[in-house]
């Protein structure tokens, strides 16, 4: 066969390959603020009610113990976006400044995929502050205190005396000009009241068309965007602000709760009994949102928790409009859905109300990963359960792998593909969450280990003991235990200080 005909040959066949192989996957990530295991396909509470989010979850795989890697949104998001844990990149609270500035230098999840030829798109919640730049083109909107603007729920001089005081009174009003009396839930204000601003820890309905709220105006603009043809492959992002506070909803979403009230979550008296101080003081502070005294005192727990409810049902609707408009699109078959939150929330669980401690309900957040459908024979059926603990920093090596990129070398995550394909796989992980530094929390499939910056610990059997009620730190008979999993939280800290 003479040397040209050959070559020929096999340029024929490579150019038949390329054209047969599947194009790159589109990528849709949806991130949901503040959401913890109140969601029906993780039973968290028995009046979740997201049938959107469960039916995500049998087309894909839910992963039922997953953890990020620090419990606010900030830090949280900027190990997600970076694949660099908060010992790497200096973004350890809400306060620490963003990963734009603290590490200009890394390349984050958007700028990968757009470095491998894909579109960026954004809209919503997606870093803490900032990151627009960081996509080909990105919608924002007010999404925190929809559906009024930042200026209608901001106190006033002449009202602000009253935001600390058993009757705050901030008088604004809504979209249809009817007046409104902030806060709805009519408590004070247990963090620096004197301070200039909206009150954020508030809940309550509004009667005011969906589209008033910023939440679905991100899932009108995302949807049109889904609809329009590319010819490159898409990354999208789409981050939705509930249910973080002020837990605010249209009305509709409160109406079920009429015949049907609230359930409060487990929290029984003295539960912080076996804990030190540090741990006490953790619970107690009002850091993230109020506490729970106040919640308590003008009897406002059961509304807090209808609210939340309330809130996660009018994401999880948005959240099928957006689902809808994909699968009708011309992306259906090629693209990887992930959806996630950026850590979890407590309603009075070991009498805390927000996130930052280092404990299951703040740790342990919904994942879900969803394979394109052209590829689904690749992986794990769909409805497919993993229990093996991951981390939310193991998404961006995740995603990476799935569409073939070639990422960062120094990621501190891992892969989640194999557990894609093989769910029951044991991996003898533990995850690491943060909290301010040397505060430390280790999740295994078993055990969680949480050391305090002044040395203080707790260990919890999560097989026995789910709701972390009972501290075995200081039982002689869990002393081994004890040992091993600060042992294990040591290795971990010194593989991210070796890299």
């Amino acid at each position: 066969m003479p040397l040209l005909y050959r070559i020929l040959v096999v340029i024929a066949l490579l150019a038949k390959g390329a054209a047969t192989a599947a194009p790159q996957p589109n990528v849709l990530l949806i991130a949901v603020d503040d959401l913890n295991d109140w969601i029906g396909c993780l039973k968290g509470h028995p009046q979740a009610l997201t049938p959107n989010i469960d039916r995500l979850a049998a087309r894909g795989m839910l992963f039922a113990d997953a953890q990020c890697a620090a419990p606010a949104c900030n830090p949280s998001r900027a190990a997600l976006f970076s694949g660099r844990m908060p010992q790497a990149t200096g973004v350890w609270s809400n306060e620490s400044g963003g990963i734009l500035k603290r590490a200009p230098k890394l390349e984050l999840l958007p700028q990968a995929f757009s470095k491998n030829g894909y579109r960026t798109l954004g809209t919503g919640k997606l870093l803490h502050s900032g990151g627009t730049n960081l996509y080909d083109d990105y919608f924002n909107t007010e999404q925190r205190w929809s559906p009024l603007s930042p200026k209608a729920a901001d106190y006033t001089e002449a009202e602000l005396p009253s935001k600390g005081s058993d009757n705050p009174r901030h008088v604004t009003t809504d979209s249809q000009g009817r007046t409104i009396v902030l806060p709805l839930n009519r408590m004070p204000s247990d963090r620096a009241p004197e301070k200039k601003g909206g009150e954020s820890f508030d809940w309550g309905p509004f009667d005011v068309p969906d589209s008033d709220f910023g939440d679905t105006r991100i899932t009108d603009w995302a949807i049109g965007q889904v609809r329009q043809a590319s010819d490159k492959p898409r990354f999208f992002g789409v981050g939705y602000y509930r249910p973080h506070i002020p837990l605010w909803a249209p009305k509709r979403f409160f109406d079920r709760f009429a015949d049907d009230p609230g359930q409060l979550p487990p929290a029984p008296g003295g539960d912080l009994d076996d804990l030190g101080a540090t741990g006490r003081n953790w619970a107690q502070e009002a850091v993230t949102a109020g506490s729970h005294a106040t919640v308590v005192k003008h009897d406002q727990w059961r509304q807090a928790v209808e609210a939340y409810l309330a809130c996660v049902t009018y994401v999880d609707h948005e959240i099928g409009r957006l689902l809808d408009a994909l699968d009708a699109s011309a992306m259906a078959d090629n693209t990887v859905i992930v959806l996630f939150s950026d850590h979890g929330w407590h309603l009075g669980e070991k009498e805390h109300w927000g996130k930052w401690t280092g404990w299951e309900r703040s740790t342990r957040v919904p994942l879900i990963i969803v394979p394109p459908k052209a590829q689904a024979e690749r992986f794990a059926a769909a409805g497919s359960r993993c229990d093996q603990p991951v981390g939310l920093i193991d998404l961006y090596p995740t995603l990476v792998e799935i569409c073939g990129l070639k990422g960062p070398a120094n990621l501190d995550g891992e892969s989640l593909v194999s557990l894609l394909h093989e769910p029951e796989k044991v991996t003898g992980r533990g995850i690491l969450t943060t909290f301010d530094p040397g505060n430390t929390s280790v999740r295994t499939d078993r055990w969680r280990y949480i050391r305090y910056a002044d040395g203080s610990e707790e260990l919890y059997d999560l097989r026995t003991d789910p709701h972390e009620w009972t501290n075995l730190a200081g039982a002689s008979a869990h002393e081994s235990q004890k040992a091993s999993l600060a042992k294990e939280l040591e290795r971990i800290l010194a593989a991210l200080d070796s890299k």
